[in-house]
């Protein structure tokens, strides 16, 4: 009952009483993020969803484009703005998520959204992440995150496909509020984002 229709409703309200009341905070953001980049405050990705259903994230754009001489975008450390390291060392870069949610594409709580190019590499095993709607936060970011392997990110996703209930929800909510307040398992010192997943690793 809860996996298939109480979780659903829980993710509207909650993502509308969310977007709501943190809407000055929203359009603030927008405000300094687009000064930062240029005119652009958001980034728009392709993901694969429930059923690997293809839908269009929304993140806050924590990184500007400049290029070098060759025309090829520089290293993200070189190319992460002031505002988007505070951004996303806050986990602020999520908020923008809370409208896939809104619409369906993605709950509160569920293995992240990876990229398109994963799923063909995706043994029968880890493609069960994709038997729930992705989510903002979910088991292996609270175990984790980007400080634990591939491998073990899928086992935690897969886990908490199998045991999803009310009860692990809430302890995931709890504990994902912890890290971000104590902003634990993000990596900004050296390499902004996580190593490419490359179906062995």
């Amino acid at each position: 009952m809860y996996k298939f229709f109480i979780k659903r409703i829980l993710d509207f309200s909650a993502s509308l009483i969310l977007l709501i009341f943190i809407s000055p905070i929203f359009l603030l953001l927008i405000l300094f993020l687009a000064i930062a980049n240029g005119g652009t405050p958001f980034f728009v990705q392709r993901r694969p969803g429930k059923n690997e259903k293809i839908f269009s994230i929304i993140k806050f754009k924590t990184m500007n484009d400049k290029k070098d001489a060759q025309g090829n975008l520089l290293a993200d450390k070189d190319r992460i703005t002031k505002v988007g390291a505070f951004v996303r060392s806050s986990s602020l870069d999520e908020i923008p998520q809370l409208i896939n949610v809104l619409i369906g594409d993605m709950s509160l709580i569920g293995p992240r959204p990876l990229i398109i190019e994963y799923l063909p590499i995706y043994n029968e095993t880890q493609k069960k992440r994709h038997n729930v709607r992705p989510g903002i936060t979910g088991w292996a970011q609270v175990n984790g995150r980007n400080s634990i392997p591939w491998k073990q990110k899928f086992e935690y996703d897969v886990w908490y496909v199998e045991h999803l209930n009310f009860l692990l929800d809430v302890r995931i909510v709890m504990l994902t509020i912890k890290k971000v307040i104590q902003k634990s398992d993000v990596n900004l010192s050296e390499e902004e984002t996580s190593e490419y997943f490359n179906g062995t690793n």
